[in-house]
């Protein structure tokens, strides 16, 4: 939050504030998704497993390169926070940054899921979302944001004089990678990322610039689809604040299981995916 200032403005405090603002990251040049592309895949597509995702708590499942994910809304309106990895190699993850820089504050249609750097690769692509209806609301708020963290236990820790509480997503998606991957629950821990928020309704408020979260406009049988640009390995929490539409990181509101399918698609002869990026990682140094 900004505090009430206490340096007095310059005399050209209104022109300063008035200049227009540049893009950081101008899209002209990023390669674009054929959308017709995956939607003609779509017509064929073959489920071939089912995950669900336990309220207050986590799983994981494949999605092999070239199949569809979709995280479908089943018995009560709640979000989702969604990690991914490269099934591979769990160094390279879903980057929650990078993908907001280049797409903006809440994901969508069309947009794609970046990895970290040094990869920096598209590893997803969303192909359908059901509430793409949305929009931007009259606060600021809209859905699948890619600027929360995940609720997380230290936080809550901080804001509460010192409560333990188990069944935060960071918590829930650290004790899922470490049933999956075998990992002791520290070292699994700091392979939890930040997270895309599926379904939750989120933005800054206007005055003092604070992430808000609001009751999550999803309703049973809304669903976010994504093509994996690469073999993932997904991890999602079903968030402890259900709908978020009062608090999260507590046993107080209700909490629903939501549903993960995969599908298989009739792949192009010749579909590759996606390749790592091409910078030379010299870094303007000679490589020995």
């Amino acid at each position: 939050m900004k505090p009430d200032p206490i340096t007095s403005a310059p005399t050209d405090a209104a022109a300063r504030k008035a200049i227009k603002p540049v893009i950081c990251y101008p899209t002209d040049t990023l390669p674009r998704p054929d959308l017709s592309a995956y939607r003609a895949l779509r017509d064929g597509l073959e489920l071939i497993e089912t995950v669900v995702v336990p309220p207050r708590d986590a799983a994981t499942w494949e999605v092999p390169a070239g199949h569809f994910c979709r995280i479908v809304c089943s018995e009560g309106a709640q979000v989702g926070d969604l990690n991914l990895f490269n099934l591979s190699n769990l160094s390279e993850r879903f980057y929650s940054g990078k993908t907001r820089a280049l797409n903006g504050t809440h994901v969508g249609l069309g947009d794609q899921l970046f990895s970290n750097l040094p990869y920096l690769r598209p590893i997803a692509t969303i192909t359908h979302d059901t509430l793409d209806w949305y929009g931007f609301d009259e606060f600021g708020g809209s859905v699948h944001d890619v600027i929360g963290t995940r609720c997380d236990p230290y936080t809550h820790n901080l804001l509460t004089n010192g409560g333990q509480y188990h069944h935060c997503c960071h918590s829930n998606l650290t004790r899922a990678l470490a049933k999956r991957t075998g990992m002791p629950l520290s070292e699994a821990e700091t392979h939890v990322h930040d997270v895309l928020n599926v379904f939750m309704c989120t933005g800054f408020t206007r005055d003092t610039g604070q992430y808000f979260m609001k009751a999550s406009p999803v309703r049973p049988g809304d669903y976010l689809e994504f093509f994996a640009e690469i073999d993932l390995l997904g991890c999602m929490s079903a968030c402890p604040g259900g709908d978020c539409s009062a608090e999260h990181s507590s046993d107080a509101a209700s909490c629903y299981p939501m549903i993960v399918e995969i599908y298989k698609a009739n792949l192009a002869k010749g579909w590759k995916p996606s390749a790592v990026n091409g910078y030379d990682r010299s870094h303007g140094l000679k490589q020995r």
